[in-house]
């Protein structure tokens, strides 16, 4: 989908920039890594035995709302969307696919190494902002966006995943505990696209615009590169 083009407006296109990335940095707080759990949470799950609802649905929104990298491919997903139905669609397709990774990830005890999946999970945000800067139109190839949503919404899951059955004390009730998580990670998401969609809501015209959207997706993009290099970083040196 391509930015529809709009006479430029006299106001600086790093203002809004600016008032995103402040949106953002609130939504994710200041963790610097990508699924990381607090050593808090750590003992907490640890220390946790049987069924546990509550204390899991609020550590799956909570993981949700601090976890940039979701927040950011997220945000590439619904620039452009304006009808929330077209937006209900497609967080959908990006449910489906991480409920399925996460809860089957973790009861098959799927053992794959985090950082690569987290640098695919980086290569996601890429992805999205080259999709919506016309990368591929330009290359006269246009990928189903939908099945692209589902795939990626994949691999987010088996991210979440592989942090979550490392911390998983015992089977007791672990059904029970995936769902709840599960459950409390659609609360998070469903919370930061609201504030999401505001931010984007109220600065449409501005975002629509081909310097401003250039601008946006460009910082999307640079993230999505940087959570890969990290990841593959960390990889080379955990493989060493």
């Amino acid at each position: 989908m391509s930015p529809t083009v709009l006479a430029q407006p006299p106001h600086s296109t790093f203002r809004y920039l600016g008032t995103l990335v402040l949106v953002l940095l609130c939504l994710t707080g200041i963790s610097i890594f990508a699924h990381d759990v607090s050593e808090a949470d750590s003992l907490f799950i640890a220390n946790l035995d049987g069924p546990a609802p509550v204390p899991y649905l609020y550590l799956g929104a909570k993981h949700m709302v601090t976890g940039y990298d979701h927040l950011l491919y997220l945000a590439g997903v619904i620039f452009f969307l304006v009808r929330l139905r077209d937006i209900a669609l497609y967080v959908s397709l990006f449910t489906i696919g991480h409920s399925i990774t996460l809860i089957t990830g973790v009861l098959t005890e799927t053992n794959v190494d985090a950082h690569l999946i987290d640098a695919i999970i980086g290569l996601s945000v890429v992805y999205k902002a080259f999709e919506n800067m016309g990368g591929f139109d330009s290359l006269g190839f246009q990928p189903n966006t939908r099945v692209a949503v589902f795939v990626f919404g994949l691999f987010h899951g088996l991210g979440l995943a592989t942090k979550l059955h490392e911390l998983v004390p015992s089977d007791d009730g672990i059904l029970t505990n995936l769902v709840s998580f599960n459950v409390g990670v659609e609360c998070g998401q469903v919370y930061a696209l609201c504030l999401l969609f505001l931010v984007f809501t109220t600065f449409r015209a501005r975002l629509l615009e081909t310097r401003t959207s250039l601008a946006l997706n460009s910082c999307l993009m640079a993230g999505g590169f940087m959570l890969m290099g990290y990841q593959i970083v960390g990889f080379l040196v955990g493989a060493e």
